[in-house]
């Protein structure tokens, strides 16, 4: 199961917070078809957000035909995004290199500059 994390401070919309790291968790393999998001409480519960926040992330992702809300049953997904499992050989150099960076001296919003950089120049023009 998914457990979401909220930054007040990034300045993206809670919503969009949880709406990613679903879709994240999908590409991921975190999360696969039939497995069942938490519930609005238990979202609630664990990050003392309002729980239309949390209803309005699961009908973005609903929409996006990424899950559906089974009337009294919860929420489940319908299709992964997995493209990306977290056994990947990739994550693997990814994990290494951040640990270089933090090695030496870069704190995260450097490696989120670098790295978005990278990503802007190999995918320009890409949709996310």
């Amino acid at each position: 199961m998914v457990e979401y994390r909220i930054d007040r401070r990034s300045g993206v919309a809670t919503y969009v917070q949880i709406v990613q790291q679903t879709k994240q968790a999908l590409r991921l393999g975190l999360l696969e078809p039939g497995d069942k998001l938490p519930t609005a409480r238990e979202v609630v519960e664990a990050t003392a957000i309002n729980p239309n926040t949390v209803l309005k992330a699961y009908r973005e992702l609903e929409r996006e035909g990424l899950v559906e809300a089974r009337r009294g049953l919860g929420t489940f997904v319908r299709r992964g995004l997995n493209t990306a499992p977290a056994d990947s050989p990739l994550r693997a150099e990814l994990d290494a290199w951040a640990v270089r960076a933090r090695e030496a001296g870069l704190e995260r919003d450097d490696v989120d500059a670098l790295f978005i950089s990278v990503l802007d120049t190999h995918f320009k023009g890409d949709e996310s």
